[in-house]
């Protein structure tokens, strides 16, 4: 099948691109900027997709410039979108990644595909917006929309949580400095993610959100200890006033049913399986 990929160059991206192309997919990544119409819409003409994977976006929560996210989780959307449903023939299937900051700080956990949004920081609120908005296009486009749950694995940004840790204990650092340490989260390994995704293209129903999360969480100070387990390192654990955001979103944790009931069970590697695979890249 001919895959369009937005975002080949990011974290999710790269892998996607290897683990789609291993499955004998044709992979065409998109170079043009979101913000470049005309660009984009040459670059999509030419590639003529059969599917589409949207991974393009500014993911990183403490993301200096709020306007950003809007600019690029939206309009560079509706750029996109706008480029697809011009085409002579339109693409089987579209998959649109939002994330599960858009549920933010609610009181049910775990949570379904049917509770209500309350996001808290323009990163959620900007991907929310982006799938209000490309509901407008589902009378000419066969778009859904995946909402993954925190996952991470080699390659992924020291701006990121796990990643930094696993930098730290790979380093042998002395100490480092974080942010709120009584959170809960699904920590998923961005293989799983990948596999997902490439299964929702095949069956996921057009219009719909799934939910791409295992329902097992873990907390921030056991991912700590078991990175001690396994690199043998102890590591002070500083708490910087700065990096404590006000709006902390404390646990989430998602309900896997929707998306086992339309691609299957399928396979987690284990968080020790996934932090070994990263202290092993970073050396």
């Amino acid at each position: 099948m001919r895959l369009l990929l937005t975002g080949a160059d990011g974290f999710t991206g790269r892998h996607f691109a290897d683990s789609s192309s291993a499955a004998g997919h044709q992979v065409t990544a998109i170079s043009s900027d979101l913000k470049d119409r005309d660009g984009l819409k040459q670059e999509v003409l030419k590639a003529a997709p059969e599917a589409v994977i949207h991974l393009a976006a500014i993911s990183f929560v403490g993301h200096a410039d709020a306007s950003a996210f809007y600019d690029v989780n939206v309009i560079g959307t509706l750029n996109l979108l706008d480029a697809l449903a011009a085409l002579p023939q339109p693409p089987q299937k579209i998959l649109l990644a939002s994330s599960a900051n858009v549920y933010g700080n609610c009181e049910q956990s775990p949570i379904s595909e049917q509770q209500a949004p309350a996001p808290v920081n323009h990163y959620a609120m900007s991907k929310l917006a982006m799938e209000y908005m490309a509901r407008n296009y589902l009378d000419r486009l066969p778009l859904f929309f995946v909402r993954p749950f925190n996952y991470t694995g080699a390659g992924q940004s020291e701006s990121f949580l796990i990643p930094k840790l696993v930098a730290h204990f790979a380093r042998a650092a002395a100490f480092v400095e974080l942010g709120n340490l009584d959170v809960e989260r699904e920590f998923n390994d961005v293989r799983f993610v990948c596999d997902a995704y490439l299964k929702l293209l095949d069956k996921a129903v057009p219009g719909e959100v799934y939910n791409v999360c295992s329902g097992n969480p873990v907390t921030l100070k056991s991912v700590i200890e078991l990175l001690r387990k396994i690199s043998g390192h102890e590591l002070e654990v500083r708490v910087n006033p700065a990096f404590v955001r006000a709006n902390e979103v404390h646990r989430l944790c998602g309900v896997p049913a929707k998306l086992e009931k339309c691609v299957g069970a399928s396979v987690h590697p284990s968080l020790e399986e996934t932090l070994q695979w990263m202290l092993k890249n970073q050396t």
